[in-house]
């Protein structure tokens, strides 16, 4: 496979589904996982929980240090890049990202700030779709900021940010290309897209769906796992919700460029109630607006990709009753009392966007500082990633499932507990008119079961805050 060729093939891999984690394409080289773990840094020392209150180090004792890259007696000093040129998703990705990392900063700093420093962005850079790994070479040979921000749809830069030894906070959607690398953290562990799960088959329940059909784009071998993973969890717990996989289709058109109309008439008539999609939000308007055209406005729609306000409210009767997943706190959850309420504060006082990736990127910030927090005020790049490293219940005070970073580097195994997090959790919304709601109570709006084992039950409804 010649390196253009590599390239497109990982652009392309990523399109259909931000949820789950992108294929190999057949092909290791220097581009693939490295092999330094979390566990091989630091095999010998024991996990620690950190937060605020309980993290080595006193953020306000300043330090003098040379020699690190991007730290001066001043600040600290952070690259971004994200994808803003070139998006299919036609969503807010860079610029939105920014914003959060810029916010959660401003709330760092108005409290003094860290060991006498202020975080900073000092570089933003767009990758235009294609350019990661271009982007990525920049930020290593400038070697000018301390860590990076890495928000994209085509990850080929972050086998050379791990190599490089550069704290790499990024939008946790790429599970492959985050497996194995200890400096690579995502906002979420790697996902693992024909992973078998509860959740599918509870919403399922929820609806009073019966016959379920599951679409993925054949372009991606992420989107085509997760059409076969979405039917493998239905089968799997059929009985105990009352429904069965009625039609399964992996290898649709990246865009519907023909429309889906075959297909919705194929699920019409095989008595589809119910369809999981693996596919972007733009996709699942397309699949909604042919259901609508033939009759099946009744059909409900579980979406991987839609957790986009202004996108549904424009979109409401289209997607009315339908259901959403979403990687963290919901917007709608009850605030007061949460890092929730410090993002909403923030963004507004910086006069950011309050979107999925905002989110993303506060989370991702959140991680930088809590990794400062645990390496001391004689830090470095590696002592932070080693520190970081050794986080056993990291969840940005409640904002996401907690992350056992001594081991959650690894990419997931199906039925393997000691690869995934200690419970399958998830936050589900519906939309009812125009606007989402949460499924579980505000206040505890995860819906969580063990992971011991893959029993079948009634999730919890949780609180992470």
């Amino acid at each position: 496979m010649t390196a253009n060729a590599r390239r497109l093939v990982a652009v392309l891999c990523v399109l259909g589904l931000g949820l789950a984690a992108c294929g190999n394409s057949g092909d290791d080289d220097d581009e693939g996982a490295t092999g330094t773990t979390a566990e091989d840094q630091s095999e010998d020392d024991e996990g620690t929980e950190t937060s605020d209150d309980a993290a080595s180090g006193d953020r306000d004792t300043f330090v003098p240090i040379s020699g690190v890259p991007g730290v001066t007696d001043d600040e600290i000093r952070y690259s971004v890049i994200g994808t803003e040129a070139g998006n299919p998703l036609g969503t807010c990705i860079l610029d939105c990202y920014l914003a959060g990392i810029e916010a959660y900063f401003a709330f760092r700093n108005s409290e003094g700030g860290i060991y006498g420093r202020e975080l900073v962005v000092s570089e933003v850079l767009d990758d235009e779709l294609s350019n990661n790994q271009v982007r990525a070479l920049d930020v290593i040979s400038a070697n000018d900021t301390f860590g990076n921000f890495n928000a994209t749809l085509a990850p080929l830069g972050w086998g050379d940010l791990d190599q490089a030894g550069v704290p790499t906070y990024v939008w946790g959607i790429h599970g492959n290309e985050m497996a194995d690398r200890n400096h690579i953290f995502g906002h979420i562990q790697g996902p693992c897209s024909e992973c078998t799960g509860r959740g599918v088959p509870w919403v399922v329940e929820q609806a009073g769906a019966t016959r379920i059909a599951t679409l993925g784009y054949g372009i991606t071998e992420t989107s085509r796992l997760c059409a076969h993973g979405s039917a493998d969890s239905v089968e799997m717990y059929g009985d105990e919700v009352g429904a069965e996989v009625a039609y399964v289709k992996d290898d649709l058109a990246y865009g519907l460029p023909n429309g889906i109309a075959p297909e919705v008439t194929a699920m019409r008539e095989a008595g589809v109630d119910f369809i999981a999609g693996c596919i972007d939000l733009n996709g699942m308007k397309t699949l909604a607006q042919e259901l609508q055209r033939q009759g099946m406005d009744d059909v409900t729609l579980y979406h991987p990709n839609t957790y986009d306000q202004q996108f549904v409210e424009e979109n409401a009767e289209l997607f009315e009753g339908d259901y959403v997943t979403v990687q963290f706190l919901p917007f709608e959850a009850e605030a007061e009392g949460t890092p929730l309420e410090d993002f909403q504060r923030w963004m507004e006082e910086t006069g950011g966007e309050v979107a999925e990736q905002s989110m993303v990127g506060w989370i991702n910030a959140d991680l930088a500082f809590q990794g400062l927090l645990a390496a001391g005020p004689e830090f470095d790049r590696e002592s932070v990633v080693a520190a970081t490293n050794q986080i056993t219940d990291y969840d940005a005070g409640g904002l996401i499932n907690p992350i056992d970073w001594t081991r959650q580097h690894a990419a997931v195994v199906d039925g393997e507990p000691s690869t995934d997090y200690a419970q399958e959790c998830f936050p589900v919304v519906q939309i009812v008119d125009g606007a989402f709601e949460t499924v579980g109570p505000p206040d505890e709006p995860w819906l969580c079961w063990s992971n011991e084992n893959q029993d079948w039950s009634e999730p919890t409804p949780t609180s992470f805050s």
